[in-house]
Protein backbone atom coordinates (compact mmCIF):
# COMPACT_ATOMS: atom_id res chain seq x y z
CA UNK A 1 0.00 0.00 0.00
CA UNK A 2 1.35 3.48 -0.94
CA UNK A 3 -0.60 6.35 0.39
CA UNK A 4 0.85 9.98 -1.09
CA UNK A 5 0.30 13.54 0.02
CA UNK A 6 0.80 16.76 -2.46
CA UNK A 7 1.54 19.93 -1.34
CA UNK A 8 2.72 23.20 -2.18
CA UNK A 9 -0.20 24.41 -3.86
CA UNK A 10 -1.65 28.02 -3.54
CA UNK A 11 -2.37 31.50 -5.12
CA UNK A 12 0.48 32.60 -6.99
CA UNK A 13 0.24 35.03 -9.77
CA UNK A 14 1.01 34.75 -13.55
CA UNK A 15 4.51 34.05 -14.00
CA UNK A 16 5.57 33.16 -10.99
CA UNK A 17 7.59 29.99 -10.25
CA UNK A 18 5.54 26.92 -7.86
CA UNK A 19 7.01 23.42 -7.09
CA UNK A 20 4.87 20.63 -5.73
CA UNK A 21 5.66 18.01 -3.55
CA UNK A 22 4.31 14.77 -2.93
CA UNK A 23 5.59 12.81 -0.37
CA UNK A 24 5.06 9.06 -0.42
CA UNK A 25 4.86 6.35 2.36
CA UNK A 26 5.80 2.70 2.00
CA UNK A 27 8.91 1.30 0.83
CA UNK A 28 8.29 0.11 -2.35
CA UNK A 29 8.12 3.83 -3.63
CA UNK A 30 11.43 3.98 -5.33
CA UNK A 31 10.22 0.95 -7.61
CA UNK A 32 7.27 2.94 -8.58
CA UNK A 33 6.80 4.89 -11.68
CA UNK A 34 5.29 8.16 -10.42
CA UNK A 35 3.10 10.73 -11.94
CA UNK A 36 1.66 14.43 -11.82
CA UNK A 37 -2.20 14.85 -13.50
CA UNK A 38 -4.18 17.77 -13.56
CA UNK A 39 -7.63 18.70 -13.66
CA UNK A 40 -8.68 22.39 -14.93
CA UNK A 41 -12.34 23.30 -13.80
CA UNK A 42 -15.11 21.51 -15.95
CA UNK A 43 -11.80 19.10 -17.82
CA UNK A 44 -11.29 15.51 -17.46
CA UNK A 45 -8.23 14.83 -15.24
CA UNK A 46 -5.06 15.25 -17.74
CA UNK A 47 -1.51 13.79 -17.68
CA UNK A 48 1.24 16.24 -17.43
CA UNK A 49 4.55 14.54 -16.07
CA UNK A 50 5.80 11.05 -15.25
CA UNK A 51 9.50 9.47 -14.02
CA UNK A 52 10.42 6.32 -13.70
CA UNK A 53 12.05 4.30 -10.92
CA UNK A 54 15.82 5.44 -11.62
CA UNK A 55 15.00 9.01 -13.26
CA UNK A 56 15.98 7.95 -16.45
CA UNK A 57 12.71 8.61 -18.19
CA UNK A 58 11.01 11.26 -17.54
CA UNK A 59 7.55 11.70 -19.60
CA UNK A 60 5.26 15.16 -20.11
CA UNK A 61 2.37 16.11 -21.09
CA UNK A 62 1.76 18.57 -24.42
CA UNK A 63 0.73 21.03 -21.99
CA UNK A 64 3.78 21.59 -20.24
CA UNK A 65 6.68 20.54 -22.48
CA UNK A 66 9.77 22.37 -22.58
CA UNK A 67 8.27 24.42 -19.58
CA UNK A 68 7.55 22.06 -16.51
CA UNK A 69 10.66 19.92 -15.18
CA UNK A 70 9.52 16.70 -12.70
CA UNK A 71 12.04 15.05 -10.46
CA UNK A 72 12.45 12.30 -7.52
CA UNK A 73 13.92 12.10 -4.08
CA UNK A 74 14.64 8.34 -2.86
CA UNK A 75 15.64 9.28 0.36
CA UNK A 76 13.17 11.19 0.96
CA UNK A 77 10.26 9.32 -0.76
CA UNK A 78 9.43 12.49 -2.70
CA UNK A 79 8.64 13.26 -6.46
CA UNK A 80 8.48 17.28 -7.62
CA UNK A 81 6.96 19.07 -10.07
CA UNK A 82 8.44 22.26 -10.49
CA UNK A 83 6.21 24.85 -12.77
CA UNK A 84 8.04 28.10 -14.15
CA UNK A 85 6.54 30.85 -15.70
CA UNK A 86 2.87 29.92 -14.76
CA UNK A 87 -0.41 30.53 -17.29
CA UNK A 88 -3.64 31.21 -16.18
CA UNK A 89 -4.54 27.81 -17.85
CA UNK A 90 -2.01 26.02 -15.39
CA UNK A 91 -4.54 26.86 -12.43
CA UNK A 92 -5.65 23.35 -11.66
CA UNK A 93 -6.17 20.51 -8.87
CA UNK A 94 -2.79 18.81 -9.74
CA UNK A 95 -2.59 15.25 -8.27
CA UNK A 96 0.32 12.93 -7.83
CA UNK A 97 -0.48 8.99 -8.80
CA UNK A 98 1.58 5.85 -8.65
CA UNK A 99 1.90 3.22 -11.32
CA UNK A 100 3.54 -0.22 -9.30
CA UNK A 101 5.93 -1.08 -12.60
CA UNK A 102 8.80 0.23 -12.99
CA UNK A 103 8.78 1.51 -16.72
CA UNK A 104 6.50 3.85 -18.23
CA UNK A 105 3.35 2.34 -19.98
CA UNK A 106 1.32 5.45 -20.64
CA UNK A 107 -0.57 8.20 -19.52
CA UNK A 108 -4.15 6.90 -19.11
CA UNK A 109 -5.33 6.77 -15.36
CA UNK A 110 -6.04 3.42 -15.34
CA UNK A 111 -2.32 2.49 -15.30
CA UNK A 112 -1.92 4.27 -11.82
CA UNK A 113 -2.76 2.60 -8.82
CA UNK A 114 -2.25 5.32 -6.41
CA UNK A 115 -3.85 8.28 -5.89
CA UNK A 116 -3.20 11.56 -3.55
CA UNK A 117 -5.88 14.03 -2.54
CA UNK A 118 -4.60 16.36 -4.95
CA UNK A 119 -3.36 20.48 -4.35
CA UNK A 120 -5.15 23.31 -5.64
CA UNK A 121 -2.88 25.56 -8.16
CA UNK A 122 -4.75 28.87 -8.64
CA UNK A 123 -3.35 31.79 -11.09
CA UNK A 124 -4.20 35.10 -10.64
CA UNK A 125 -3.36 37.90 -13.73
Amino acid sequence: QVELVESGGGLVQAGDSLRLSCAASGRTFSSYVMAWFRQRPGKGREFVAAITPGGGDRRYGDSVKGRAAISRDSTKNTVYLQLPSLKAEDAAVYYCAADSDSSFRGTFLRYYTYWGQGTQVTVSS
